[in-house]
């Protein structure tokens, strides 16, 4: 198997350390961005108490009856508020969907006027009162964490440290609680039916809590599928396209999956969170003069956040 490199790097040495250890997390990070697009992170900020919290109360609201979780699906809104049943999303390219359902968390703008038709109002789960305090904090903790690595990503690029946070406070993030639910007869699945198809984020960064069970893989250079674990309460990270764009591929989005597990398994539940780093739709994703030369010549027609975000989830089959 293909050597990979996805280092594990410790947040504290950034916001905390030496001026030594800041820069060597800063090119860390850059060189496995550049290389394989994921690192893990030790120290992001979120307690082993509230991750237990989080996974106990998503696996609740999974568990409720369908026509319960139903109330809570808004098609209108593309699946970026509450819950989304199964079947509707798929991977870019893809003919069938994803064995998944999933609820989605957005922002709370604080301190700026913003129009509800951008940032509609997230459903709260009467059923379960503390599921919406708990995502709640893991969404505001995520996206401070994001916000930091963004710092060290913005000074890797030779770009000011606060260069992206005009852009991603208020911005359009996405907590995602995802349910990959089993499979009572593995016979009847289509041959290309998987929990999730092979895909490249839409987002800047991807930060991945965990999962309950194996299954996510990152496809290498070479074009092996290579597994990835995080270790203990570690966070996952990863970029996504609109960062890729932006550094005309000098940090990559690299293409991963979410495989079935063994046929002995297939009956039992997957549960994985991610938080999906967003701009504001304003945000100009044209690719960084400084990422661009003879060598790298322009590989991308310039998109705003909005229009890019808008193109993906109709790709995905979430917005028609």
């Amino acid at each position: 198997m293909a050597l990979v490199n996805i280092p594990r790097l410790d947040l504290l040495h950034y916001t905390q350390g030496t001026q030594e250890q800041r820069n060597q997390f800063i090119q860390d990070i850059g060189t496995a961005f550049n290389e394989t697009g994921f690192v893990t992170i030790a120290n992001h900020g979120l307690s082993k108490e509230l991750i237990e919290e989080l996974y106990q109360v998503v696996p609740e609201f999974f568990g409720l009856p369908t026509e319960t979780k139903e109330k809570y699906e808004f098609p209108e809104l593309a699946g970026q508020r509450g819950y989304t049943a199964k079947g509707r999303e798929k991977a870019k390219d893809a003919k069938t969907p994803d064995l998944k359902e999933f609820w989605q968390r957005g922002q709370t703008i604080v301190g700026e006027e913003y129009s509800k038709a951008d940032f509609p109002d997230n459903p709260q789960v009467e059923e379960i009162p503390r599921f919406n305090g708990v995502t709640a904090e893991v969404y505001k903790k995520l996206e401070d964490t994001g916000r930091e690595l963004l710092k060290a990503i913005a000074t890797y690029l030779d770009l000011e440290e606060s260069y992206f946070e005009k852009f991603v406070i208020n911005g359009n993030s996405i907590l995602r609680a995802i349910h990959y639910f089993p499979i009572a007869d593995p016979d009847a699945l289509a041959p290309d039916a998987v929990r999730a198809g092979a895909h490249e984020d839409i987002n800047l960064i991807t930060l991945l809590i965990g999962a309950s069970a194996d299954g996510l893989e990152v496809l290498t250079k070479d074009g092996q599928w290579f597994p990835i674990k995080a270790k203990g309460e570690d966070i996952v990270i990863n970029v996504g396209d609109m960062l890729q764009r932006l550094t005309n591929n000098k940090l990559k989005s690299t293409t991963h999956r979410v495989v079935n597990p063994p046929r002995e398994k297939m009956g039992t539940s997957r549960f994985s969170i991610p938080f999906f780093l967003h701009p504001k739709s304003s945000m100009s994703l044209a690719s960084l003069d400084s990422c661009i030369d003879g060598a790298h010549p322009k590989a991308y027609e310039d998109y705003t956040a909005g229009e890019y975000l808008d193109e993906r989830l109709r790709e995905i089959g979430l917005k028609m």
